[in-house]
């Protein structure tokens, strides 16, 4: 099967690398000409550049994403290899084969990331050699197998998980109830809700960590923690990993102003803040194109399942390709279940009779202004019709 691809990829290369006119795309910018004329853009430009552009098809053991981090084997092996020439990686996918190739001839893209055959790993453009070179010299076997070992990990949360409610009688759900209550209101969120997504993420751990690299109680990953402000060392403190939570929550809800009722735009926030915004935007346009209403969450599940299956990640509608919806598809389930057993078990009164968190102003861009009580929000209303999500 290798073998095949292989030969098709080259013969597609070569049909592709004719003398007419064509437009040769580089980083530095685009330019007519023909392929005699063609610019040269080797191992010396990509290392002058600081950036090696690799296209792919995205699968689970190629490329995709997941809460805006790149994972996969190919992908895992790629980002190696450009750190050994001092490069940085950047992953372009591509929908078919064709797709890939053309990328490639033009110099939009420069090899192709995909496990053709033993000493053949990716392929390049004949007018690459020094590429080439560095490609075969770099790889080993050894390294491809010592990195499928480590993607073909669990995908756990490494935590030690509290009650799912502390305390049932008195209307207490957790030690946090209290950063819940002041912090939902960033959102427009019940707090209850915030507390269930927390379960959901930590087990009220906040020192969970995560096989993606996800941190603390709302499992922020690094780049998510880095772009709101928190530093390394803040990342595991409880009100600091709420409030940017919150935050990052309140900018994927304005993501989603096509989405006016309330009640059904939670459950889109959840499958964003789980697998990633992209890609439940790739569901919606796979339920229009199948003639459902793609602003109603029971329509959009059962395509965010369907992200796993070839024949729907490289529809042409689905521009970010593989995702494992079935996690996803549970995460908003089962956090929407537990909300709906916190809000008849849990009163508002019971966090205000918690110890309050300590009013520092955090030490970071996003939270530099004043953080204000519970009594100082007025959230948005909130209807408790949630539409279950069917699991088709």
């Amino acid at each position: 099967m290798r073998l095949t691809l292989y030969t098709l990829l080259l013969l597609l290369l070569v049909s592709c690398q004719s003398g007419k006119e064509q437009r040769h795309s580089t980083i530095f910018g685009t330019r007519q000409g023909t392929a005699d004329e063609e610019l040269v853009y080797d191992l010396h430009e990509i290392r002058d550049a600081g950036v090696l552009i690799g296209v792919t098809l995205s699968g689970p053991d190629t490329y995709y994403e997941y809460r805006g981090e790149g994972f996969g084997l190919q992908y895992r092996m790629a980002q190696e290899f450009a750190s050994s020439i001092g490069a940085t990686l950047q992953m372009e996918i591509a929908s078919d084969t064709a797709s890939m190739l053309k990328k490639l001839e033009e110099q939009q893209a420069d090899f192709v990331c995909i496990e053709m055959e033993p000493g053949q790993p990716w392929l390049t453009r004949s007018n690459t050699p020094l590429l080439r070179e560095a490609i075969d010299q770099w790889w080993d076997p050894s390294r491809a197998e010592r990195l499928r070992r480590q993607t073909s990990q669990p995908r756990t949360v490494r935590r030690r998980s509290r009650p799912v409610m502390q305390d049932r009688a008195h209307g207490v759900i957790s030690p946090y109830d209290n950063l819940f209550l002041r912090y939902s209101g960033i959102v427009g969120w019940d707090w209850r809700l915030l507390a269930a997504q927390c379960y959901q993420e930590s087990g009220f751990d906040p020192k969970a960590q995560s096989w993606a690299g996800a941190q603390g109680l709302m499992q922020l990953m690094p780049a998510t923690a880095a772009q709101l402000g928190v530093s390394r060392d803040k990342v595991f403190d409880p009100e600091t990993n709420i409030a940017a939570a919150a935050q990052y929550l309140k900018k994927i809800t304005a993501m989603f102003p096509d989405i006016t009722d309330p009640s059904e735009r939670i459950a889109f926030v959840l499958a964003s803040y789980n697998g990633g915004y992209n890609h439940v935007r790739d569901a919606m346009a796979l339920a229009s194109k199948h003639g459902s209403d793609e602003h109603r969450w029971r329509n959009v599940a059962p395509y965010i399942l369907r992200l796993s299956d070839p024949a729907y990640y490289r529809d042409p509608v689905v521009r970010y390709g593989y995702l494992r919806g079935s996690e996803t598809d549970a995460y908003v389930r089962q956090t929407l279940d537990r909300w709906r057993d916190y809000r008849g078990a849990a009163r508002p009164a019971s966090a205000s009779s918690l110890p309050a968190p300590s009013r520092r102003s955090l030490q970071n861009g996003t939270f530099r202004s004043r953080v204000k009580t519970a009594d100082e929000w007025v959230p948005e209303a909130v209807t408790d019709s949630v539409q279950q999500t069917e699991n088709e």
